[in-house]
């Protein structure tokens, strides 16, 4: 399953996001919570990334954004998000990170 990851710089820091390509354009909802995976946000500028690869972008970054089944894990196989805050959403899992 492809991932994608797009870093971005801000004045706060480094912003992570990270997308299964398959849910490019899905939109997510859990009862009240809905999550649509806008392309402009998580694959504009985004690159097909590896495991490590999402764990170097997560280990600088002061915030990130995950969606989908692979992102979500690799983030907490690799200790940045702890499963007990994921998120499910209608077939796909959804995690934010923020470092402080």
């Amino acid at each position: 399953m492809s991932v994608l990851l797009t870093e971005r710089e801000t004045p706060e820091g480094l912003l992570v996001t990270v997308c299964d390509a398959d849910v490019v354009g899905e939109t997510f909802e859990n009862g009240s919570v809905s999550l649509t995976v806008e392309a402009d946000f998580y694959a504009e500028d985004a690159r097909e990334a590896t495991a490590e690869d999402v764990a170097d972008s997560l280990s600088r970054a002061l915030t990130a954004n995950l969606v989908g089944t692979r992102s979500v894990e690799i983030a907490v196989e690799h200790g940045f998000v702890d499963e007990g805050n994921v998120l499910d959403l209608d077939g796909t899992r959804h995690a934010q990170y923020l470092r402080l």
